[in-house]
């Protein structure tokens, strides 16, 4: 069903699905998830602005900061701002199924073309299967010339998940053994080309402490495609995998205890420090040929 729930934005709309298992509550306002529920325990990030307002924004035609702000396609300069402009706008629901289905879209605008010159038509879907959140971001170009785009995910989760527990009781493990390699950021988050190897505790683990986001985000890459948050002192448990997303980064509010971690899958890179970057030039953003279709996959999993 559609129901007014404001959580952080007056004009916004949001829909509920329940397939008995879970709850979900998705925004049109960035297509964002509000609340993910099972068991009467909420397992998505409040948005308590204190440490950060938002839950789980989807990152649409760009991932991370530009230099000043700016990029450009083609030699012509334009303005966006961190990770896109997709969490700010107001999506349409075209596909509803009370129990288990929800898919969002946003086309290109008027407003849209003043950040980013191309057309566009973004789907975002959302399917209950069991005690799972399958996740699709589609992204269709229409236009008789090649399109250029980083996308990804930014969803927040509670830490502790249960009464009693603390942060620290908490990591991150992945699916299996790992080497892999820390993408290298500057103090403002720009790439500085100084990627390093990244240490796992067993080899598959991160402890989380707060203070591994002093720094802001971890972002890796060359690490396994699926990762719990769990505890040896608990038994809730939230699995992310992204089979096709190259990088994958955690961060809460950097310098404070915040009761939150985010996993971030990431397709494309934020910019080289000093750098205006050219999308055409950008190595690592996505290449999509005239009226071809994009797809990328991941879900949630609660236990």
């Amino acid at each position: 069903m559609i129901v007014r729930q404001n959580f952080d934005y007056e004009d916004s709309v949001n829909c509920q699905i329940t397939n008995g298992i879970i709850q979900l509550v998705v925004s049109d306002h960035g297509a964002e998830m509000q609340s993910i529920t099972k068991d009467g325990q909420d397992y998505l990030w409040s948005g308590d602005a204190r440490y950060w307002k938002e839950h789980a924004p989807v990152l649409f035609p760009y991932v991370g900061r530009f230099t000043d702000g700016k990029y450009t396609l083609n030699g012509t300069e334009y303005e966006m701002g961190i990770h896109g402009f997709a969490k700010r706008n107001i999506f349409t629901v075209i596909e509803q199924e009370e129990d288990n289905k929800l898919v969002f879209e946003l086309r290109d605008n008027e407003e849209t073309r003043k950040e980013y010159p191309c057309a566009f038509v973004l789907t975002v879907t959302y399917e209950l299967k069991g005690n799972m959140i399958a996740i699709e971001y589609k992204v269709n170009n229409p236009s008789d010339e090649r399109m250029f785009f980083g996308i990804g995910a930014h969803p927040g989760f509670r830490v502790p998940l249960e009464e009693g527990l603390s942060f620290e009781d908490y990591y991150l493990e992945f699916s299996r053994n790992s080497r892999p390699y820390r993408i290298g950021m500057s103090e403002t988050c720009f790439l500085n080309g100084e990627d390093s190897e990244f240490e796992l505790s067993g080899g598959n683990r991160i402890d989380l402490k707060h203070d591994l986001f002093d720094n802001d985000a971890i972002v890796l890459k060359d690490i396994a495609d699926k990762v719990t948050i769990g505890s040896d002192k608990g038994s809730r448990k939230v699995t992310v995998s992204y089979p096709d997303f190259p990088f994958v980064g955690f961060w809460h509010a950097p310098k404070k205890e915040a009761p939150y971690v985010c996993i971030e899958p990431w397709v494309s890179l934020p910019s080289r420090q000093g750098i205006v970057e050219e999308f055409m030039d950008k190595c690592d953003m996505v290449r999509l040929d005239a009226h071809h279709d994009y797809s990328n996959k991941w879900s949630i999993k609660i236990d």
